[in-house]
């Protein structure tokens, strides 16, 4: 059976979401059908270091994440990171994880990944991925992939997200890739200041940027521009709700309490302990189920 035959052109959601218990925003398929890894091992043994988790816990993929979630009654957001240009690793397929997630679909959320370098080539794969394959959104990592957002090269990209109102998530803030390697493995932390997207928040009202972690070292700036624009959201992955900051924890009972997403960066931290941890949090009850589930609703537009 071909690719086209098994699955639909256009993935569709077939998520219940009134037996929805929460929607994670932010997980990785770290390894394709062929066993094709999407880090290198450096960067994955340096990974895996640095969050204190064994390289073996670390290969997730997208069937082990499907089974995953479905048993807790909760979605995914999956995705990889084509940083073919930066780093020289070849990206994990895209269209599989479409594909396996356009069969899957009362649980997996696919987004898709262009190598922002590659200019009109990855617009065009970007409107592919987006039109043929049914991808919900588009992950960004400036760090690993060497960019910075708000450069107009990359314009045209964001461009065609917002014709097609899908968010924008990008990584912000420290990361564990490359994290304790000489040099960071080449790795330079400063794409991934949040200040560089409120340019591109500014310039494209329409679409919808999540900015992914909490941004240590610059979680008061990303504060203050998920606070100024009505389109910019925080997803709350990669760090143990215990180590939420105490700003953080404030704007989440209070004036973010609409822009904040769970996140758990599933399998870098399972997503058992994230929400354990959560649930001690001095969160108030009411906020609980937007944080889980209902903004995120709004952003991937479920339901509307």
């Amino acid at each position: 059976m071909t690719t086209s035959e098994a699955v639909p052109s256009r993935y569709t959601y077939g998520i219940d979401t009134a037996e929805l218990v929460a929607i994670d925003f932010h997980t990785h398929v770290e390894v394709d059908s062929c066993g094709h890894r999407a880090l290198d091992d450096a960067l994955v043994e340096a990974s895996a270091k640095y969050f204190k988790t064994g390289t073996v816990d670390r290969i997730a993929s997208i069937e082990k994440i499907a089974d995953t979630y479905r048993e807790r009654k909760m979605a995914a957001v999956v995705f990889t990171v084509d940083g073919l240009s930066a780093t020289g690793h070849p990206v994990n397929s895209i269209e599989e994880i479409a594909e396996y997630a356009a069969r899957n679909n009362d649980v997996l959320i696919p987004f898709g990944s262009v190598d922002p370098h590659q200019g009109k080539a990855a617009t065009r794969k970007a409107r592919t991925l987006l039109e043929r394959h049914g991808v919900k959104g588009f992950k960004f990592h400036p760090s690993v992939q060497a960019f910075e957002p708000n450069d107009r090269a990359y314009y045209p990209l964001y461009e065609l997200l917002a014709e097609h109102q899908v968010p924008a998530l990008f990584h912000t803030g420290q990361t564990g890739i490359g994290a304790g390697l000489p040099g960071g493995h080449g790795i330079k932390l400063r794409y991934s200041d949040p200040m560089l997207l409120d340019d591109v928040a500014a310039d494209f009202p329409e679409l919808p940027i999540v900015m992914a972690h909490p941004a240590v070292p610059w979680m008061d700036s990303q504060i203050s521009i998920a606070t100024h624009k009505s389109n910019v959201y925080i997803d709350l992955s990669g760090w143990s709700p215990k180590y939420f900051p105490p700003q953080l924890i404030r704007a989440a009972n209070t004036f973010l309490r609409d822009k904040l997403l769970f996140g758990s960066d599933y399998p870098v931290l399972h997503v058992d302990r994230w929400m354990a941890d959560f649930h001690d949090l001095d969160i108030k009850p009411d906020v609980i189920p937007s944080i889980l589930k209902n903004n995120a609703l709004r952003v991937l537009g479920i339901g509307q």
